[in-house]
């Protein structure tokens, strides 16, 4: 396996750290709002990893982080504040930060588990390693690299010029770099340099007393790239496999947490991986000008194996752009795969249910595309060459050709996840439901059709069309779908 790797901007061989284990983290949700597309999508992709490295033989480790306590949290939490709140008008009273944070951090629990994505080994959240973020701060400190601010605000700042290799990620040079914006321009003589990042923000005049910690250098709260190395270094060790999220937080967050992190001593990550962007018709999308989609948006439009399909299907470095007939694109893809394995399944398992054999594996030429940094396009190509292979035996009468590409289409489709996404009303007993009333009717209408009364066939086949069912004839009999809107 090779992955491109940001700090030496090239495509290298993946060898874990520790033979047999991957040691993988990739930033989640800062949980101010809702989940946009780009989290989304950041997600589908380090899932896709994953789940390849799993094929592969390895025992993968997933920490994902949730950033539950920031700048933002507490500014929303403020916002819905009313001065003059009255309950006896039905008014609701000021969201708590720390309740707000929930309340968006399970909304992206419910689009990550709705779009299949798997459940990572743990998601510490930052409000629950305080402690760790001292003990890292006093590294910096003790080790010449970080310092109080030069007032008594209870500010700690991380000393860039301290570290030479500041700058090194996104190959930068410290001089071209602006202030990090840490403090009010008015407290800038807080820093030794504009650049200095907050390790440890100072409790502010009107901040709530629950955001705030007690401190060696004060009542405060955590900086946000500190968080993520405090966090990683705890459930990873101080030398892991693997960091990742979007190419947004190459910097400063992850020019920063690499600084920090190896300017306390610790080799920190093997590799990184960035994902791309997602964009509108070429452009950057923006509430601004209107031009954006959501998460929950694009299920109001298609099932959640298509959203799935669509925001998985480029190569996880590229950008991905949105076009208003992307998920049509996207459902037609998947409908005929879906048509293969219908056929398929109906032909090799007639009396309904799937046995598939213990061990399946992906064609070559798919597992060369994967491993060659993860290339989802190139698989995809395989897979619905393989679709057209098996649609093609199938009516040639292949049945051995055509089991083995329901095979492998099987398992091509679990490797990149896509059967993990599911509405939730198409399993369950519903689902067990109507599958036992339409192979009933089918029934009747093979004997119909055997007694060639050809009226009470048609009549079955209509009835299940106005009812949103969809019957095919073939070879082997009739197979059945549900409409697509």
């Amino acid at each position: 396996m090779r992955f491109y790797d940001t700090a030496s901007a090239e495509v290298r061989n993946f060898v874990p750290l520790v033979e047999g284990k991957v040691s993988l983290y990739y930033c989640g949700a800062t949980v101010q709002g809702m989940p946009h597309v780009g989290h989304i999508r950041s997600a589908i992709a380090f899932d896709q990893l994953t789940r390849w490295l799993q094929y592969r033989g390895l025992r993968v480790t997933v920490v994902r982080n949730v950033t539950d306590i920031d700048d933002k949290i507490l500014a929303k939490s403020e916002a819905s504040f009313a001065p003059d709140f009255s309950p006896e008008a039905g008014e609701v009273a000021r969201e708590e930060w720390w309740a707000l944070a929930y309340r968006y951090e399970r909304e992206f629990l419910k689009a990550y588990d709705t779009l299949g994505v798997s459940r990572p080994t743990y998601e510490p959240r930052a409000t629950g390693h305080i402690p760790e973020m001292h003990a890292l701060i006093q590294q910096l400190i003790d080790r010449g690299h970080a310092y109080p601010a030069l007032d008594d605000s209870g500010d700690v700042y991380f000393d860039v010029r301290s570290w030479d290799r500041y700058g090194s990620l996104t190959r930068q040079n410290i001089d071209d770099m602006q202030a990090a914006p840490d403090v009010e321009p008015q407290f800038s003589n807080r820093k030794k340099d504009p650049r200095d990042f907050a390790l440890w923000k100072g409790s502010k005049e009107g901040e709530p007393a629950t955001a705030s910690w007690a401190s060696p250098w004060g009542a405060g709260r955590p900086g946000w790239h500190l968080e993520c190395s405090a966090m990683v270094t705890k459930y990873l060790g101080t030398a892991f496999d693997i960091h990742g999220g979007g190419l947004d937080l190459r910097f400063p967050h992850h020019e920063n947490e690499m600084a920090q992190s190896q300017a306390a001593g610790h080799p920190f990550a093997n590799f990184w991986m960035h994902n791309g962007m997602v964009t509108y018709q070429g452009e950057k999308m923006s509430k601004s000008i209107g031009n954006t989609i959501s998460p929950a948006e694009m299920l109001e439009l298609a099932p959640p194996r298509v959203v799935r399909y669509y925001l998985g299907q480029a190569h996880y470095r590229s950008v991905l752009d949105y076009r208003p007939t992307s998920l049509q694109e996207a459902a037609a893809a998947v409908e005929r795969i879906d048509g293969f394995i219908a056929k398929a399944a109906a032909k090799f398992f007639p009396a309904g249910g799937k046995v598939w054999p213990q061990r399946m594996t992906v064609p070559d030429d798919f597992a060369r595309a994967m491993n060659n940094d993860l290339n989802v396009p190139q698989a995809l190509a395989v897979l619905h060459s393989t679709v057209g292979e098996g649609n093609g035996a199938l009516a040639a009468g292949d049945d051995e050709t055509a089991q083995e590409a329901m095979f492998y289409v099987a398992k091509m489709l679990d490797v990149l996840g896509i059967d993990a996404a599911r509405n939730p009303n198409e399993a369950g007993p519903a689902n067990e439901a109507l599958s036992q009333l339409v192979k009933a009717q089918l029934a009747a209408r093979a004997a119909a059709r055997a007694e060639k009364d050809w009226a009470a066939s048609d009549a079955i086949r209509d009835t299940l069309n106005q009812a949103g069912v969809v019957v095919e004839d073939g070879p082997d009999g009739a197979t059945w779908s549900l409409k697509r809107d």
